[in-house]
């Protein structure tokens, strides 16, 4: 009968311990969303990779929603397992997995999400090769300003002739080289 109840008094105790972990995980996730989402005051994670200078690369799989994600499921897996009398081994399998399987899918929805955004980063150097129109005439050996697309984006840049004549507004023309933030440009046949 002893040990009976001290199996059962394991049990019950590995039940609550589960339990204890997934109300903190949402709890966190509730705090997150409140603090973070609503009041503006961040994110707390980390980012695996590195910075190149080219822009954020998406979400952290070490994001706190992510991770509290994994905590809430761990603990609420766990709990199931050990409420229905797996053992503490397979419990911790059960959190486990669970755990992985639900910050997956949160991570990958948020993936989805960062994917679809679009962006309007670009830099000068895109420019070059493109097609433009002039928006202000190019006066001999003076500039004007062009007007590129790139994606949904007009850029309007200050603009010289490569050859240093004049261009009419409205003429189309090539961007053949950039110097600085100035374009150098020729008619486009």
């Amino acid at each position: 009968m002893e040990i009976l109840s001290t199996i059962l008094l394991e049990s019950a105790s590995a039940f609550w311990t589960f339990l204890a972990i997934a109300v903190f995980g949402f709890v966190f996730i509730i705090a997150s969303a409140v603090f973070g989402d609503i009041f503006e005051h961040g994110d707390i994670g980390h980012d695996m990779d590195g910075h190149d200078g080219e822009g954020h690369g998406g979400p952290s799989i070490l994001s706190s929603r992510v991770l509290s994600v994994f905590v809430t499921a761990f603990g609420s897996f766990g709990a199931i397992g050990s409420h229905l009398d797996y053992g503490l081994g397979l419990s911790l399998v059960m959190g486990f997995g669970g755990g992985v399987i639900f910050a997956a899918v949160i991570y990958f929805f948020a993936w989805f999400l960062y994917s679809q955004q679009a962006s309007s980063v670009f830099r000068t150097g895109d420019l070059k090769g493109r097609t433009g129109q002039v928006s202000v005439a190019i006066p001999k050996g003076g500039v004007g300003q062009v007007r590129c697309t790139l994606g949904d984006t007009a850029i309007e840049k200050i603009a010289r002739s490569v050859d240093g004549g004049g261009i009419a507004e409205n003429t189309l023309v090539k961007v053949e080289d950039i110097v600085g933030e100035t374009v150098l440009v020729r008619r486009a046949e």
